[in-house]
């Protein structure tokens, strides 16, 4: 088999413990989910599964070696993607007071922009391509196959499960947020809850060394 299934079991449990334990991509699609609804959560669910995409195919085709081999790569990107992180924070923040109808037209969380984010948001933590270059190779054996086809398989196994994983919370926390947000006065509060976590999520990952 290209996989051993015993590696398999191993990789799969690893897997989920690691995507159920709360990190900035889940608290990313939870924040989009509360203020834009259910369709922008699972739509950022989508857009940090394609940043994580873009990482699985660098690694399987070797860039990972490349980009390890010029740091000054991560730091750009981390500086940029904090950076972004925080201006949409500041922007939540800002236009808290707006009507829900406006939300739209300042760019709140429409499904394109929520998919856009969630994309930005992964691409920019260098944690995420950290754990593609360290984690799936533990559980490939060269020997087996192909090793770049190895990557992909699992590389899809864990987009499956962290599409399941985010993508829960990213509609259950758009059911409850649709029914706050009907409230003018909690709709200001979540917008400020929100624009504070993305807020923190840049600067968190403007620390990341």
């Amino acid at each position: 088999m290209l996989i051993d299934p015993h590696l398999l079991a191993v990789f799969t449990l690893t897997t989920i413990i690691a995507l159920v334990t709360p990190g900035p991509d889940m608290l990313f699609v939870l924040g989009c989910g509360v203020r834009g609804g259910a369709r922008a959560g699972l739509l950022a669910t989508v857009g940090v599964i394609a940043g994580d995409a873009v990482y699985i195919a660098a690694a399987a085709a070797g860039l990972a070696v490349l980009l390890t081999a010029f740091p000054v790569v991560f730091t750009a990107l981390r500086i940029a993607g904090s950076a972004y992180l925080i201006y949409l924070g500041v922007q939540m923040i800002r236009n808290r007071k707006k009507s829900q109808s406006d939300d739209l037209a300042v760019g709140g969380m429409s499904g394109r922009r929520a998919f856009l984010n969630g994309a930005v948001c992964s691409m920019a933590n260098p944690q995420t391509f950290t754990f593609m270059v360290a984690f799936l190779p533990q559980f490939i054996d060269p020997s087996a196959g192909p090793v770049w086809l190895q990557f992909l398989v699992l590389g899809g196994i864990l987009i499956v499960l962290e599409f399941l994983a985010d993508g829960t919370v990213g509609v259950l926390a758009g059911r409850i947020g649709g029914w706050l947000r009907a409230r003018q006065a909690v709709r200001r509060r979540i917008d400020a809850a929100t624009g504070g976590v993305f807020i923190g999520l840049g600067i968190r990952l403007a620390a990341e060394r």
